[in-house]
């Protein structure tokens, strides 16, 4: 099944350029470009895709904006892939919690960017777990108090839920949380399938940010 992509950038060399670098990927189309985060949104409309590749930093509306109008409406099962040329932007939390399902930087690889859609389209949402986790910790500690946890919703999820909600928050994959809980990986596809579920959340990136935002989990220096 071919994934269908939409990229939205200001720079056309990078529009072109990824556009040429996914069209020779097996298995991922092109199949439309955009200037803007309010041209982004149209052409979400109009072409429904399975994933955006966002830039965060564009005139008039920014990415981040327009992954929210993407992302926010009832039943929608597009995929915002967030583009940015620094390992810590300031935006790229901002992002995640508008929507995006995780991001990628500029001078990625071809393989890496490729992956990174294919990944994203399957719904394992939490990119390159070592530097989201940093990225999420990090944003979470700038533009937030310390605070003592409070369950909240959370109080809805069993013990082992909860578990693997710490553990998706720390970057592990489903592969590395079964190992650790010692248990079988689709045990643990199961946990994070009722997690989803039982909070409203859409993909394991918001389940990370969540367990950052309710004190389930505290950034380091908290």
């Amino acid at each position: 099944m071919t994934i269908r992509v939409v990229i939205a950038d200001d720079q056309m060399m990078v529009r072109q350029g990824f556009t040429v670098l996914l069209d020779a990927e097996p298995g991922i189309e092109v199949v439309g470009q955009a200037v803007d985060g309010l041209d982004a949104v149209a052409k979400v409309a109009e072409l429904t895709p399975d994933v955006v590749l966002m830039d965060i930093r564009m005139p008039g509306l920014g990415g981040i904006e327009a992954t929210r109008r993407i992302t926010e409406p009832a039943g929608s099962t597009v995929r915002v892939l967030v583009l940015t040329t620094f390992n810590l932007d300031e935006y790229v939390y901002e992002a995640l919690r508008a929507g995006a399902s995780g991001f990628l930087l500029k001078d990625a690889s071809v393989a890496e960017l490729a992956q990174a859609v294919r990944v994203v389209a399957a719904g394992d949402a939490l990119l390159a777990p070592n530097i989201t986790k940093r990225v999420i910790a990090e944003f979470s500690r700038v533009t937030q108090t310390p605070r003592i946890p409070e369950r909240g919703r959370a109080g809805v999820l069993t013990e082992r839920e909860t578990e693997v909600l710490f553990l998706i928050a720390q970057g592990l994959s489903n592969a590395e949380i079964a190992a650790n809980l010692v248990v079988a990986e689709q045990t643990v596809k199961s946990h994070v399938g009722r997690i989803l579920v039982k909070l409203g959340l859409r993909d394991r990136t918001q389940a990370a940010v969540f367990a950052y935002e309710t004190g389930l989990i505290r950034p380091a220096g908290y």
